[in-house]
């Protein structure tokens, strides 16, 4: 769509006839029906949201005004699981076949090879320039932390956070698989203290290994010593005896734990019996653990098998959780790496595929919170509302209801930060191609 504002001036502007989700703003505007579209006037004074009323009530307010004709209006997003440091290497390392066990081997064989701290950097700031143009202003993106790349990534981790401090809120959560320390006791607290440095998130990938109780206690005690939350990924595997979901419910009421714990994935969980899923659900929501969905990247990987249609969508049950009261998200996961061959980093094009693979509709009710403010709080930060006073940090669409949206989710948009229009554009992937070699980066 034409550009409301320009970059060279930070304007105070009236957007007329902006169709806002009720669940998204304030309650003394959101009235009862939390899935009802409402159509509003946003007025944005010195890059702050200053006002939001009833069209037409502001009609002779000062400053530029703009029709924007029912166009729907967002707050940018919160992109709660993602990969930056994995990102983009498909070209030089494809998954030959699809698979999650191919996907592990190609990326394990391509960070060691590849990832110095230079392709490292291109890499995850190419991801970040593509999520700030497509409207996304929180990302927590996972890390991989088996020695020695901790000790080349989450240094860069912590240059780009702070070099994008001003443009996307980015956390670090550290990734490992729990059976690394059955070999390898002592990792737990190199990398913890790591985190902590880094101001960062404790995380890890959990299997069902021996002595998995013992592991889970230990991370749990060694988060609640250093003041870490938790992020783990659970289950990613058709296999309905992967339980360790469970058995993270478990070790979180065990340990009395009181900080945000987030689990990933999930995907067995579909697969159990009724009565297996109702006490696991019962566990999770007492224990207070959100869990976030990544379907595009599950349904790419899930129950694949060569020259078979796969039988089930691989996403985890988010409408039983919901039903529940716990915290339920979706997310982008990985971006052009053996994991997931596509994706860009676009919230839209992530909410527009849940939509459809989870079925998100008939009601679509709330279920936008699953990439704005559910997933904010799931991170512990204030962001993806609507509300008066914060930076008018906005999406604007020529859509003006969700089936427009949802339907042409690639369609015309246009993002304001703090009131101005970004500019940039995405960043064309020839810029990686130096790096697009098997034997490595320069």
């Amino acid at each position: 769509m034409a550009a409301v504002l320009g970059m060279d001036a930070q304007e105070d502007v009236l957007l007329r006839n902006a169709t806002l989700p009720a669940c998204l703003l304030p309650p003394d505007l959101a009235g009862t029906d939390a899935a009802a579209l409402l159509l509003l006037d946003i007025g944005v004074v010195a890059g702050r949201i200053a006002s939001i009323s009833p069209a037409g009530e502001l009609e002779g307010s000062d400053g530029r005004s703009f029709d924007l004709d029912g166009g729907m209006v967002l707050p940018t997003l919160v992109d709660m699981h993602t990969h930056l440091d994995k990102g983009h290497i498909w070209p030089r390392r494809p998954n030959p076949d699809g698979t999650f066990i191919s996907a592990l081997n190609a990326v394990g064989e391509d960070r060691l090879a590849s990832w110095t701290a230079s392709d490292v950097r291109a890499r995850m700031e190419f991801g970040l320039r593509s999520a700030y143009v497509h409207g996304t202003s929180v990302i927590r993106t996972h890390i991989d932390s088996l020695p020695p790349q901790d000790e080349i990534s989450w240094p860069v981790f912590v240059d780009l956070r702070d070099e994008w401090k001003d443009r996307i809120l980015l956390q670090g959560s550290c990734l490992f698989g729990i059976d690394r320390l059955i070999d390898h006791p002592g990792y737990l607290d190199s990398i913890a203290d790591r985190v902590r440095a880094a101001e960062g998130v404790l995380g890890a990938v959990t299997y069902m290994v021996p002595g998995l109780d013992d592991h889970l206690d230990t991370i749990f005690k060694a988060a609640i010593e250093r003041g870490l939350s938790l992020d783990f990924h659970v289950d990613e595997t058709k296999d309905p005896d992967s339980r360790t979901l469970k058995h993270i419910a478990e070790a979180a009421i065990r340990s009395g734990y009181d900080r945000k714990i987030v689990c990933g994935h999930c995907c067995s969980l579909a697969r159990q019996q009724p009565d297996e899923i109702d006490a696991t659900l019962d566990l999770v929501a007492k224990a207070g653990i959100g869990v976030v969905s990544l379907p595009m990247c599950n349904m790419y990987l899930q129950d694949r098998e060569q020259g078979r249609t796969p039988r089930w969508r691989g996403v985890t049950l988010l409408h039983e959780m919901k039903a529940r009261g716990i915290p339920v998200a979706v997310a982008s996961d990985n971006t052009r790496d053996p994991f997931y061959a596509y994706g860009d980093l676009d919230l839209i094009e992530v909410y527009a595929q849940a939509t459809r693979i989870l079925q998100l509709d008939h009601p679509i009710s709330d279920w936008i919170s699953t990439v704005s403010y559910g997933a904010a709080e799931m991170l512990n930060v204030d962001a993806g509302r609507l509300t008066i006073g914060a930076a008018a940090d906005l999406i604007l669409f020529r859509a003006r209801d969700w089936s427009e949206l949802l339907s042409r989710p690639t369609g015309a948009r246009e993002v304001l930060r703090s009131g101005r229009t970004v500019a940039d554009a995405l960043p064309d992937y020839r810029e990686l191609d130096h790096l697009m070699t098997k034997s490595g980066a320069a």
